[in-house]
């Protein structure tokens, strides 16, 4: 056990000076990091000979002047791993939104340099390397809702992705989808996975999971599945971000057949019917991570970026950039084919590439290359409108995400960036971990320009200062955008999501219309602002307590200027009346209404019989009373009953009421004197549906 604490120490030590440089005042922005928080990391340690993954999921509570308690964490690592290691700490946050955090664990100290972002979440980067050893990494830090910390919170879809690498280096990566019932049993599980260039469907023969600690929202979960005829069993540790995400790690013994994998399990935001080829259709923006052999060296990092379009039909086109073997590449408008199964699972065919995705909601995946390189990411919807440099304008925390090798340059920071046209200027300071060593508060300066033809919202930035060198940008929304280097030997994703918003506008509201509807029908949401939205929109988001019942797109984007925007809340049929909590976040606010979904009314009843007392009758001198019954209580207002006779010698009003909750009404058969014994046929006529009986009429 202390050779786990010295390492588990040795991962967190931050060797830099004990403020970090060009902050300024610091401790005066200490209420942006307030509350429960959930974090994960992905990072390194060794040299640039040898080194190994390290991960780290975990949770803490910040009270917003400066002070860390409830910390836990859990960390894996090739030669071991620790779980729930208790921590208290302290933090500071400068008038420029970047952060340091010192950790309490056991007696020793460790350090993080962290960026925040407008939602109250954060951007952190983990480096102790010096003199080409030690450990370089980078996470985040997202706040957790306590209420989701119990086993029957994580119910409904779930869709999950997650790489990383074995003891050897050799990177794999898995992605599906689950349902959970709220008891701990996962069904309908469907996942693959690319085994170290080996592209498997995963077939499951059980799989559960358990909020262990609903003090924490720390749990753990087990997948037991085969691939290519081979039985496996991966077990997780994951922290509760909310009841629609959870951080996960994998806590099995780091070996050369199992790899230390860390991902993600997000709500799945299935539509009624399942999700089809119409699930994809419009832009989305597509990056990756992986790792390649180049002229007989492997491990050289690889990444891509690029803006899917597809055509709802099961065909799009894609415009991608990539950093491959330490040069650029990438190509324009190619064309591909895509096929949506019921459960979101998509088989994708670009040229002689095959790629496989699960579907979190419309234009909105995990994604893996099924080849050699491991490519691993995510798709997200990229916002309507036309992005142009007016649309990356703003103050944004960027940092280097999921680091695939050792030498990849880590770093964190803030940035400012004026929108100018025809060029773009962004100015900043970012704390940078490299083998080397690190580097704190480094001036960032570079240009940028931002295009919606002939691919909406690509750009170039070329950096004159700082990390990055020549970069590609594709804007998601004008809050957040990615990025990559073209010329960086040991590339990684870059992301940038805005850190602030004026202070006059937040999130006001969220009503929906109606706020109760039949299963089956919809609603309309709508988000309200304190005021107009700045330049580029404000992208709000959105979720639902319960998707089963109740859907809601990712997010809805306020226009800029505007104050307020809607959305369409769907639902499916439910069995008994069903409460449902439809939440908006937007610049660390969230705002949420309730929408009822109640069961479809049943059908109405119909016309069960028609009976006649006495069934005959000396005309003209005796009555006959009829009774219809329906076959359950007749609706509000009644049942009109309509009644005919087949004979003049036996006459019926032309209708009868069936009270509203009775089930039967009488009417009375009058009849005339005939010259010889007769019949007449009575027929009663509701809902579709008639019936008949027989009066006899003597003489």
């Amino acid at each position: 056990m202390r050779k786990l604490t010295v390492l588990l120490f040795s991962f967190f030590a931050l060797l830099f000076a004990s403020t970090l440089l060009g902050q300024s005042n610091s401790g005066v922005n200490n209420a942006e990091l307030n509350g429960n928080y959930a974090f994960t990391f992905n990072g390194f340690s060794g040299n640039l000979a040898t080194s190994s993954i390290f991960g780290a999921v975990g949770r803490f509570t910040a009270d917003g002047t400066g002070n860390l308690t409830n910390g836990e964490l859990d960390t894996n690592a090739v030669g071991g791993r620790a779980a729930a290691q208790s921590f208290i700490g302290t933090y500071s946050i400068g008038a420029d939104n970047r952060g340091v955090m010192n950790l309490n664990l056991s007696g020793s100290s460790a350090r993080l340099a962290f960026a925040m972002m407008a939602n109250g979440n954060a951007q952190f980067i983990e480096f102790d390397a010096s003199g080409g050893s030690g450990t370089i990494g980078s996470g985040t830090m997202e706040k957790a809702d306590t209420t989701a910390y119990s086993t029957a919170r994580i119910t409904g879809d779930y869709a999950f992705g997650a790489a990383g690498l074995d003891n050897g280096n050799n990177r794999a990566a898995i992605e599906g989808r689950f349902t959970s019932n709220g008891t701990g049993t996962l069904t309908s599980a469907a996942g693959d996975v690319n085994a170290y260039g080996t592209a498997y469907s995963m077939n499951f023969t059980a799989a559960n999971y358990a909020v262990s600690d609903t003090a924490t929202g720390r749990g753990t979960m087990q997948l037991a599945f085969t691939f290519g005829g081979t039985p496996d069993t991966l077990n997780f540790v994951f922290y509760v971000v909310n009841s629609g995400k959870l951080f996960a790690m994998e806590s099995d013994t780091v070996s050369n057949t199992t790899p230390l994998l860390n991902g993600v399990v997000v709500q799945q935001q299935t539509p009624a019917g399942g999700f089809s080829n119409a699930s994809l259709n419009g832009d989305m923006v597509i990056y990756l991570t992986g790792l390649s052999t180049c002229t007989n060296v492997t491990g050289v990092p690889k990444t891509g970026a690029g803006l899917l379009t597809a055509n709802g039909s099961g065909a799009f086109s894609l415009t991608y950039d990539e950093n491959y073997c330490r040069a650029p590449n990438g190509f324009t408008d190619a064309a591909g084919t895509y096929t949506v199964a019921g459960n979101g699972r998509t088989s994708i065919t670009l040229g002689g590439f095959s790629l496989v995705a699960y579907l979190v909601n419309s234009n909105q995946i995990f994604l893996f290359v099924s080849d050699p390189n491991v490519l691993f990411g995510f798709g997200e919807p990229q916002a309507s409108g036309s992005f142009s440099n007016s649309a990356l304008q703003g103050t944004y925390a960027g940092y280097a995400t999921n680091p695939a090798a050792f030498g990849v340059t880590v770093f964190s920071g803030e940035f400012s960036a004026d929108g100018a046209t025809p060029t773009g200027n962004m100015t900043g300071t970012e704390d940078i971990g490299a083998a080397t060593g690190p580097v704190s508060g480094q001036a960032f300066k570079a240009t940028y320009s931002v295009s919606p033809s002939p691919t909406n919202g690509r750009g170039t930035m070329t950096v004159s200062s700082g990390t990055g060198g020549n970069v590609v940008v594709y804007m998601i929304s004008a809050s957040k955008f990615v990025a990559l280097s073209l010329n960086d030997p040991n590339p990684a994703i870059l992301d940038f999501e805005l850190s602030s918003t004026p202070a006059s506008v937040s999130l006001s509201s969220i009503s929906l219309n109606p706020t109760s509807v039949t299963g089956g029908n919809s609603s309309t949401g709508t988000v309200t602002l304190s005021g107009p939205a700045p330049t580029g929109g404000a992208q709000v988001t959105l979720s639902s307590s319960n998707t089963t019942a109740a859907r809601v797109p990712s997010s809805v984007t306020v226009a800029a200027g505007a104050t307020s925007a809607s959305f369409t809340v769907s639902t499916s049929a439910v069995a008994a009346s069903t409460t449902v909590s439809i939440s908006a976040s937007y610049a660390g606010a969230t705002r949420s209404a309730s929408l009822t979904v109640t069961p479809a009314p049943p059908p109405p009843p119909t016309l069960s019989s028609l009976t006649l007392n006495p069934s005959s009758v000396v005309g003209g001198l005796e009555d006959s009373t009829g009774t219809v019954t329906l076959t359950g209580p007749a609706p509000s207002g009644g049942a009109q009953v309509f009644l005919s006779s087949s004979n003049g010698a036996a006459s019926v009003p032309s209708s009868v009421i069936v009270p509203a909750g009775a089930s039967n009404a009488t009417f009375t058969v009058r009849t005339s004197a005939v010259f010889m014994s007769t019949s007449a046929t009575i027929s009663a006529s509701y809902n579709g549906t008639t019936r008949t009986a027989t009066l006899g009429v003597l003489f």
